[in-house]
């Protein structure tokens, strides 16, 4: 009993060590993700370097109050401020270019230093920010009231003892300004949907390991002489593999648009941007994917190495593309280093035609760029495909 459990468990060890792809994923994507998500979030010690939290001033006061407060803006270390116009920044904002804006009215600098040290009505700041970047927007906040107090309190008190015998008599300090909050969305009144973001996401994520079991099973017809069949019919290598690529599109395009119908029917999830846009990334996205499927099945060698690796290769794109947290935590140089993934563009695409309400003009570079890898996955794996399994 002992030796035949023995024998079994070594039959099934060696099985596992002798595919050296499978066993080195095994090990490698569990490590690596590991790793990755580490540094993201703060690495040894706990400090995770961080992009700059873009911000738009728009000064509609120009006093010296106001000049301070954007000087003082720009010092902060976590912050990349620049000046806009309103229009401008409102753009920027529903693009997603800029977190917040922080809107300075006419007369804040006046009104502001009045309501300093008494009852006078306060002045109103408007912010305008992202609503997928919340917390962004919470610190921007919470720095902009030190700014503030500080420009104020420096343009009324030349020292700390003027201050404190002002104070004194005045009846205390109070926060010199009121806040006008709004999230910038397809439409002003429009509330920004987060399960807009979180089905795209995943909705890439899934349709790319629809890619791979495409790619698989065609390993496995490989295996068992089906294409080597194939080849023997009057048909071109390209119009059997592209006969299969648009069966993988058209069914990718489907799987989407029945995730976002049910996003619609159930979360209320809205096409807020152009339609023709969305349809177009969708599209676009989908015969990416079936070149995808199609690359995995001409450059893998057995189903389950392929497997594994077509696996890891689709989460580090997934990854990186902002599926699963958004692309605006990571460190400036790997936000550039993102623009080269597919998923990226697909993310980015369709939250720009479905919350942001953008229109088709914001659609065109995220359906080139994916056309482009289509085109160069399916170039790829027509040159590279093996009608015959390696003996």
């Amino acid at each position: 009993m002992i030796i035949a459990l023995r024998a079994l468990v070594r039959k099934d060890l060696r099985l596992f060590f002798s595919d050296r792809r499978a066993v080195v994923m095994s090990f490698v994507a569990p490590i690596l993700i590991g790793a990755f998500f580490g540094y993201i979030f703060g690495g040894l010690g706990g400090k995770a370097e961080t992009s700059r939290i873009p911000v738009l001033v728009v000064d509609h006061d120009k006093s010296a109050i106001s000049a301070d407060i954007f000087s003082r803006l720009q010092g902060e270390k976590t912050l990349s401020v620049a000046a806009s116009e309103l229009d401008e920044a409102r753009a920027a904002v529903k693009k997603g270019s800029a977190s917040v804006a922080v809107v300075i009215p006419p007369g804040f600098g006046a009104q502001a230093r009045s309501a300093f040290t008494s009852a006078a009505q306060k002045p109103e700041i408007g912010i305008l920010y992202d609503p997928s970047h919340a917390a962004e927007q919470g610190m921007v906040q919470g720095m902009l009231a030190g700014t503030v107090m500080q420009a104020v309190g420096k343009a009324m008190f030349s020292g700390l003892s003027a201050l404190l015998g002002r104070g004194a008599g005045g009846g205390g300090l109070a926060v010199p300004y009121r806040v006008n909050e709004e999230a910038v969305t397809a439409r002003k009144g429009v509330p920004y949907n987060g399960y807009a973001h979180s089905f795209g996401g995943m909705g890439v994520q899934f349709i790319l390991f629809m890619g791979i079991d495409a790619g698989v099973g065609m390993l496995l017809q490989r295996q068992r002489g089906l294409w080597r069949r194939f080849r023997a019919a009057p048909l071109s290598r390209s119009l059997l593999l592209g006969s299969r690529a648009l069966s993988s599109a058209l069914i990718a395009m489907l799987v989407l648009c029945t995730i976002f119908a049910f996003a619609r029917v159930v979360f209320g999830v809205r096409i807020d941007g152009s339609l023709a846009g969305f349809a177009g990334v969708v599209i676009a996205f989908s015969l990416m994917t079936a070149a995808f499927g199609l690359l995995v099945a001409a450059l893998g060698k057995t189903p389950d190495a392929t497997r594994g690796l077509a696996i890891f290769v689709t989460l580090i794109m997934v990854m990186l593309g902002g599926a699963w947290v958004p692309s605006f935590i990571f460190p400036p140089w790997l936000q550039k280093i993102t623009l080269i993934m597919p998923t990226r563009w697909a993310v980015d695409g369709l939250d720009a035609m479905v919350w942001r309400g953008l229109g088709f003009s914001d659609a065109v570079a995220p359906i080139a760029v994916l056309l482009l890898f289509a085109a160069i996955f399916g170039v790829l794996a027509v040159t590279r495909f093996r009608w015959e399994a390696e003996g």
